[in-house]
């Protein structure tokens, strides 16, 4: 039997920034993020999912808004990998942003 892994996650997100990247996880657990893109059109929905489909190591096929198009609280559903990598996969970029990456 095979089982495909995927989880949700939460973001809040602040389009149109001077830097994209990630910024950290909020109190509530969402993860705060930034995006070049104007969000019009759908583009910095696509920006979202490119910009966690890189930092998770994943194509970014596998990452897709699926809440909250419309607003900055949203939800990003992630296939291939569980919640506990998820969480692990962002520390570490979450770490790497604070190098200087």
């Amino acid at each position: 039997m095979i089982v495909a892994l995927s989880t949700r996650l939460a973001v809040r997100v602040q389009p149109g920034a001077r830097r994209e990247g990630l910024v950290g996880w909020l109190a509530d657990g969402s993860l705060k993020l930034r995006v070049s893109a104007a969000p019009e059109d759908g583009r910095a929905n696509r920006a979202i999912e490119a910009l966690l489909a890189t930092r998770l190591g994943l194509a970014s096929g596998a990452v897709a808004v699926v809440r909250g198009a419309t607003s900055r609280m949203k939800q990003v559903k992630i296939e291939g990998l569980d919640d506990v990598t998820v969480r692990g996969r962002i520390d570490a970029a979450l770490a790497g942003d604070a190098d200087g990456e």
